[in-house]
């Protein structure tokens, strides 16, 4: 059942948690790691944010779901939910690259209602609450009006790795070849929260990643889209919790970039000698 509330309510709260979070990783150490796979890695930070940001959340929404990447929680479209990354770029954070950030997103079935993103090394926090515009440090922000994807930056997410890597990378490769013969340059900042925070403030025109998770795309998606963003799935209908992928981009580029996405898809499946 749908819950009646106005989310602009509870970003003073979403800020709280972040600011509890953005202590937390500025003043301790990455400390042990823990592998949760093949490059796939956690750190004490990661698991403290999430519990901290948890407990405090259960205190101040105790009726709203909380789903973390560390440790799970609730499910997609189980009402609201909240959608924690603790430390969004966990690799980045690990070997002193300031590209990291917390990424804490309220989630309304499978659609992003409210977004927080802190990046505690640059000093930047972005905000939005579902119709009513994005800010960055509190002064409203918007996306690029880049019109040609020759003068587009354009950052992808991540490469995949662990199980069946080098099928998944098949389609990220190609990809990245489209985009290097058509966009001024290509990006790799290694944090969704980057990317489209980005996006977002206009720093870059798009952003794709071949993947969704809640917590990494809930809290970005929306401010991307406040700040003007169209955010899409890769075959180019309306992004959910639930889609595949995530493009966001400024919408005079939008139709170019599905269309090179389609290409390199198809020139994936050609390479990997799949029949259209």
């Amino acid at each position: 059942m749908r819950m009646a509330v106005d989310t602009r309510t509870l970003l003073p709260i979403a800020e709280q948690a972040v600011t509890i979070s953005g202590e937390i990783v500025r003043t301790k150490l990455p400390g042990t790691v823990t592998v949760k796979g093949d490059r796939d890695m956690a750190t004490e930070v990661d698991y403290a944010v999430e519990q901290a940001v948890r407990e405090f959340l259960a205190v101040e929404t105790p009726e709203i779901g909380f789903l973390g990447e560390e440790d799970g929680g609730s499910r997609i479209g189980e009402g609201l939910m909240w959608a924690l990354d603790p430390v969004d770029g966990t690799a980045n954070f690990l070997h002193g690259i300031p590209l990291c950030g917390i990424s804490l997103g309220l989630v309304d079935k499978d659609m992003p209602a409210l977004g927080v993103i802190e990046l505690p090394f640059l000093s930047s926090r972005y905000t939005a609450a579902i119709g009513d515009g994005a800010k960055a440090n509190g002064t409203r922000i918007h996306v690029t009006d880049t019109g040609d994807l020759d003068a587009a930056i354009v950052a992808i997410g991540d490469y995949a790795v662990g199980t069946d890597a080098a099928a998944k990378n098949r389609p990220r490769f190609a990809l990245t070849h489209e985009l290097a013969a058509r966009v001024q340059r290509v990006r790799m900042f290694g944090s969704a929260a980057v990317d489209l925070a980005w996006v977002a403030e206009g720093k870059i025109d798009a952003n794709i990643m071949l993947s969704n998770n809640p917590w990494d795309t809930a809290a970005g998606v929306l401010i991307a889209r406040e700040a003007g963003a169209t955010v899409v799935d890769m075959d180019g209908s309306p992004h959910t919790m639930n889609s595949e992928a995530t493009i966001a981009a400024s919408p005079n580029i939008l139709a170019d970039l599905v269309e090179l996405i389609a290409e390199a898809q198809k020139a994936a499946r050609l390479n990997a000698g799949i029949a259209e």
